[in-house]
């Protein structure tokens, strides 16, 4: 039998000479952690400090018919004809409805009054943007350092552009189709086995020691499934990001081995049918039949031109203005990594600290798998860009998930440019592009385009004040009446129920449906409600032909005068809007509209600064509100 001495207990019991243990390194996911929580943070504030109007897709294909699912009919959400059309997957705004569920539930559980339950519904949505806004950036890094190194200097560059850039503070935390579909691109693309062979040119050693790795790793599919099952996700809420996965799928599977092919057709064919049937079971509890939105997109935009009817673009608009505003003081490291990356060259990394590697990617495998990342991620921009150049109907919006490839593949450079130790000059440059993002990102955010947003916020308010005042005054409490308005803007310029938030604000404003019933030669001449109203024949005319006649608003005349003129047979031949509570305009529109109403009970009420210039004349300059005097 062992002595006592030898047994284990006694060994451990010896009391320890030697120094005290050092507490074990932080875990590679505790630091994941310490990277996303400011993100997330960071990204909340973005969104709750957000208030410039960008374009009405934030609105309109995804609050709005969240809002509809939510609360109802009864709601008066602004339903576009997009969707009488079937033309969006349902998935995206089915999220916002949810999270308005949510909301009013806590609203009510807390036993919010009607202000704050308003604010917390503007809120809500906002806030779930920025997780998106948030998982975007920590996986920019994520995905830097499979271009490059683990803890490596280089992808947290990469991760500071994603935080510094201009656009990702304007438009990450947006209620958009497209930045989901940048989010869960991103998240793919991070999990894509880009540890499968396909490098072009990489030695028969290597190609054989990443064939028998891929081969480890076939038994460790979740990955590849999670990255197909977004990958599918993200083409059914924008067909066109299918573009971007052809780039990435037809090198891996035309170098890959037939083992690997399988694999891979055999898990499209399984993610692909799963998110399929989803969303064909979502669009169905949606529209109330069968549907499949991506293919009457592509069938509306492509074979019935329909996209061309919102605005044509110059061939080269996307290389010109498209990128610059995209990637803005990052432009010309992106020009340089994308160029690197397309040689097959190594991109300028930096090694963890005491792990100076100075191997070739030719003799290892692990650099010629970073190497195919850079090199894929370049393919990837160059594909999706030049193919969506020759669609007529451009938006710096559609090159949005390629944003974060350029990140990484700008990352290199501007190590490069700046390294550790790197001269003030240099350090100097990079502060002065840094103050040009921050003046860039603030201004977009908070100054260009706010007044259409605040006057949505000062009718909700006035409209709050007006019932609460009313239901003081009236024998009958918690009477609710009504606000009118009238929007005579370009078509879509505001939001609408989400942030109106009232169902009895009643409110109408010019349209721009599109030509879907009028034959392609035909539709040149077409004008929509908001041309009518601007070019042919013109406000003034436009408001007499459609607007009650001004004697109802006039400063003097008795009200059994102005009722008995509604009345006049010939006056209701042809179906005429009442004049609203209140008129909301550009200050494009004032002078006209001072000589149209002069004499009226129309005063104005509220003025909100807007911009100081746009790409749109009649959208130029303050906006007004003009109220009926006594309302």
């Amino acid at each position: 039998m062992p002595s006592v001495s030898d047994s284990p207990k006694a060994t451990t019991a010896r009391p320890r000479t030697g120094p005290a243990p050092q507490p074990p390194p932080h875990s590679y996911r505790d630091s994941a952690f310490v990277i996303f929580a400011p993100l997330l943070a960071f990204r909340i504030v973005n969104a709750l400090t957000l208030r410039t109007f960008f374009q009405p897709d934030e609105f309109f294909q995804s609050l709005e018919p969240a809002w509809q699912l939510a609360f109802g009919h009864s709601s008066n959400a602004c339903i576009t004809w997009e969707w009488r059309t079937q033309l969006r997957s349902s998935l995206h705004p089915a999220l916002f409805a949810v999270v308005y569920r949510v909301a009013a539930a806590l609203a009510h559980l807390c036993g919010l009054h009607l202000p704050a339950r308003a604010d917390l519904l503007l809120a809500t949505p906002k806030a779930t943007q920025s997780i998106f806004a948030a998982l975007l950036d920590y996986y920019t890094w994520k995905l830097a350092e499979k271009a490059y190194r683990r803890r490596s200097r280089t992808a947290l560059a990469a991760l500071a552009l994603s935080v510094a850039s201009p656009w990702q503070w304007f438009c990450s935390t947006r209620t958009l189709s497209n930045c989901i579909e940048a989010t869960i691109t991103t998240i793919a693309i991070y999990y894509w086995p880009w540890h499968w062979p396909g490098t072009a040119g990489q030695n028969k050693t290597v190609h054989q020691a990443q064939s028998q790795n891929a081969e480890l790793h076939l038994g460790s599919t979740p990955e590849l499934r999670l990255s197909l099952l977004l990958a599918a996700l993200a083409c059914i809420l924008r067909p066109t990001n299918a573009l971007v996965w052809l780039a990435v799928f037809v090198p891996a599977f035309w170098q890959a081995s037939n083992r690997l092919r399988s694999v891979l057709v055999r898990e499209i064919l399984i993610c692909g049918s799963v998110v399929l049937v989803c969303s064909l079971a979502c669009d169905r509890v949606y529209y109330g039949f069968w549907t499949l939105p991506p293919l009457r997109f592509l069938y509306f935009n492509i074979a019935q031109s329909l996209a061309v009817f919102y605005g044509r673009n110059r061939t080269d608009y996307y290389f010109t203005e498209g990128l610059p505003l995209l990637l803005t003081t990052a432009l010309p490291f992106a020009v340089v990594g994308l160029t690197q990356a397309l040689r097959g060259k190594d991109l300028q990394h930096s090694t963890a600290p005491g792990n100076q590697s100075t191997r070739s990617a030719s003799d290892n495998p692990d650099d010629a798998t970073r190497r195919r990342v850079s090199n894929h991620l370049a393919w990837a921009c160059i594909v999706t860009t030049l193919s969506l150049t020759l669609i007529s109907h451009k938006e710096v919006r559609f090159l949005y998930p390629l944003l974060p490839f350029l990140h990484v593949l700008a990352a290199g450079p501007l190590t490069t440019f700046l390294p550790a130790n790197g001269p003030p000059t240099r350090k100097a440059v990079i502060a002065f592009l840094l103050a040009t993002n921050l003046l860039i990102g603030g201004y977009a955010s908070t100054y260009h385009q706010r007044g259409v947003i605040d006057v949505l916020t000062h009718l909700r308010h006035k409209h709050e004040a007006r019932n609460t005042l009313s239901n003081l005054t009236q024998s009958v409490p918690n009477t609710v009446t009504n606000t009118t308005v009238g929007f005579l803007m370009p078509c879509h310029s505001t939001p609408w129920r989400s942030h109106l938030i009232y169902p009895e604000i009643s409110a109408w404003a010019l349209t721009c449906e599109p030509p879907l019933h009028i034959p392609l030669s035909e539709r040149s001449t077409y004008l929509d409600e908001a041309d009518e109203f601007y070019i042919n024949p013109g406000p003034a005319s436009w408001l007499r032909d459609n607007m009650q006649s001004l004697e109802t608003i006039r400063s003097t005349g008795s009200r059994s005068a102005r009722y008995w003129m509604t009345q006049d047979p010939k006056y209701k031949a042809k179906y005429r809007r009442a004049w609203p509570q209140n008129l909301v305009f550009f200050e494009h529109l004032e002078d006209e509209l001072k000589e149209v109403l002069r004499g009226t009970r129309y005063r104005e009420c509220w003025r909100g600064f807007n911009s100081h210039f746009h790409d749109d004349g009649r959208r130029v300059g303050d906006v007004l509100v003009w109220c009926l005097d006594g309302i």
